[in-house]
């Protein structure tokens, strides 16, 4: 490690998982796709191939954290609160007709396999719990309110964003910080989340210009 990330990993995990990951997480948030999405340029058939492309990390995400239950590591952030499987399918019951017959995307295959391998180490499954729940609850959020406004849909439309077990986003996420704050990890471990936090976010990256290859057919 660089002495810059020798200092980073020294400090609580909450902030080395923040500041560790902003150029990821930028990087991700400034794709093409993204950016026409939320400036209201893309058609249904773009926002219905977004969620179908998700559906399959968060199927892992879940499948995993049930297998990983009694995991000291796990059992501190998952929460059924926060879990979006039957959400996405709830969503997809009205976006399906839209999306692009038979599309399979690989970027989103090669996110689950990432996800299913993170099995092995229950700080590697945090890593992943962390990229996307904590930012479906951040970003997320303000993502649903464009997608109703740009395309006049309502809750039954965009159960993906709502969150009924959680009454406060801010609290909540206050203390899903202070529990990755209290995890018994050593600086390597930390280091170790770290990247895998990193991947995740590439993982997403390279998801958002799989779509981007296609915004030509997606454009209103």
């Amino acid at each position: 490690m660089t002495v810059v990330e020798t200092e980073l990993v020294a400090q609580p995990l909450s902030v080395v998982v923040r500041e560790g990951s902003k150029a990821a997480h930028e990087q991700a948030e400034g794709t093409s796709f993204m950016s026409e999405l939320l400036e209201g340029r893309l058609t249904e058939r773009a926002y219905a191939d977004y969620l179908t492309g998700l559906r399959p990390v968060y199927e892992a995400l879940e499948q995993v954290g049930a297998e990983l239950a009694g995991d000291p590591l796990v059992d501190a952030v998952r929460d059924e609160a926060l879990e979006r499987l039957t959400a996405i399918d709830a969503d997809l019951a009205h976006w399906g007709r839209h999306a692009t017959p038979g599309l399979v995307s690989g970027a989103t295959a090669a996110y689950a396999d990432r996800v299913r391998a993170a099995a092995a180490w229950g700080g590697l499954y945090v890593a992943h719990h962390y990229t996307r729940y904590l930012g479906d609850l951040s970003g997320g959020l303000a993502i649903g309110r464009i997608v109703g406004r740009t395309y006049g849909v309502g809750p039954e439309a965009l159960a993906f964003y709502a969150f009924p077990g959680i009454e406060k986003p801010k609290p909540y996420k206050d203390g899903y910080r202070a529990r990755l704050d209290a995890l018994p990890l050593d600086e390597a471990q930390k280091a170790r989340v770290l990247e895998e936090v990193r991947a995740g976010f590439a993982l997403n990256t390279a998801f958002f210009a799989e779509l981007a290859g296609r915004l030509d057919t997606y454009r209103a």
